[in-house]
């Protein structure tokens, strides 16, 4: 019999959110074990063992241990929300000159929804998964805050979790570092799951080969992309390429051009096919825009506000001051920061507390 009542876990079949399931069981909650499948992975796979987050031997292994401990696992196809949303917005992104992150659009637009509605329909009050991150209520506001590990909080994807979702979400985890996770599922007899690597490949290109990926989905339109212009920040024209979605802000390798000295990408304009190539401190920017920004610890921005911001999961942060400027926030950094990718997250921190966060965009043009 339940202590706690019911939680539904998001269970993908790693160490952290397996853990996350056994702790909870172990709390008295009745845990029902969820995995979502979002890709055909046979059709990526080749037959061989693929290293995404949601594979079919992930599935498995989340299934083998929920029913090791008498749990309820469920499957949850959102193979259609994920083509329509994630896998469509990655490749338009693209389209547009931006690099997008999937995993933060995945985690808090899709999966969270996913997750809540099928709680309510098994009456779980709850629900949790195996983020390194904290949620509290403070001031009638539910903040999500770093994890205690360092190195692998992931607070940065959850910017986009609105009140109504947080309010209703636990992260198990979040106190613990990693190896104290993996030590805990080698005391509750999963020595697999306690070596178990970790994959940072996407789920749906688990060949890490992203440019192939956009050019299947489309070949007709890269063919209209081929001989575009590779220029210097002179205008000067430096060579050819093959599609400006192959390139990223920042990229040094792969340009398909030789300078006799390093050259970066520092801006890509889809309208001309055109990719700006420069020197490194060519990436050095002091001003960032954001768009679609959703506020967490605060119900709106008001004013300037001191902030820390990443402009990148693995970023440590730079100190700004942060503004809302029509339907952008400004972020005027207090010292240049490099490679300011439009189509990322920008994420504001107030110490450990997640302040809010958007999206990198263009700066918008003036009236």
């Amino acid at each position: 019999m339940s202590t706690h009542g019911r939680v539904l876990v998001a269970m993908s079949g790693g160490v952290d959110s397996s853990v996350t399931a056994l702790m909870l069981h172990e709390q008295g909650y009745e845990v029902i074990g969820v995995t979502m499948k979002t890709w055909d992975y046979s059709e990526v796979s080749g037959g061989k063992r693929i290293t995404g987050c949601c594979d079919l031997d992930s599935i498995n292994d989340a299934r083998e241990l929920a029913v090791s401990r008498g749990m309820t696992h469920i499957i949850l196809d959102i193979r259609e929300e994920f083509g329509s949303s994630i896998i469509g917005n990655f490749t338009s992104e693209y389209m547009a000159g931006r690099t997008p992150n999937p995993c933060v659009l995945c985690n808090t637009f899709i999966k969270w929804e996913a997750l809540l509605k099928r709680a309510d329909m098994m009456d779980c009050e709850l629900i949790a998964t195996g983020h390194y991150a904290n949620v509290r209520e403070e001031n009638d506001r539910w903040v999500v805050s770093k994890g205690r590990d360092n190195d692998k909080d992931q607070s940065y994807v959850l910017w986009g979790l609105e009140q109504k979702n947080l309010a209703r979400t636990r992260f198990p985890v979040g106190n613990f570092r990693k190896a104290e996770i993996r030590e805990m599922a080698l005391k509750s007899g999963f020595p697999n799951l306690a070596t178990k690597s970790e994959s940072y490949e996407i789920c749906f290109i688990p060949d890490n080969d992203y440019r192939g990926f956009l050019k299947r989905k489309d070949p007709a339109a890269f063919e209209q992309l081929q001989h575009g212009k590779l220029v210097g920040t002179d205008g000067a024209m430096l060579g050819e390429h093959d599609g400006y979605p192959f390139f990223t802000i920042g990229q040094r390798k792969g340009l398909g051009i030789a300078t006799g000295k390093p050259m970066y990408v520092t801006e890509i304009k889809p309208e001309t096919n055109t990719v700006v190539l420069g020197d490194k401190e060519d990436l050095d920017k002091q001003t960032a825009w954001v768009r679609k920004p959703n506020f967490q610890k605060m119900p709106v921005l008001a004013g300037d506000m001191e902030a820390v911001t990443k402009i990148r999961y693995k970023d440590k942060g730079t100190p700004s001051t942060i503004r809302l400027d029509g339907e952008h926030v400004r972020v005027d950094f207090h010292r240049s920061v490099a490679g300011i990718a439009p189509g990322q997250s920008a994420v504001f921190y107030d110490g450990n507390d997640v302040i809010g966060g958007g999206f990198i965009d263009r700066e918008p043009a003036q009236p």
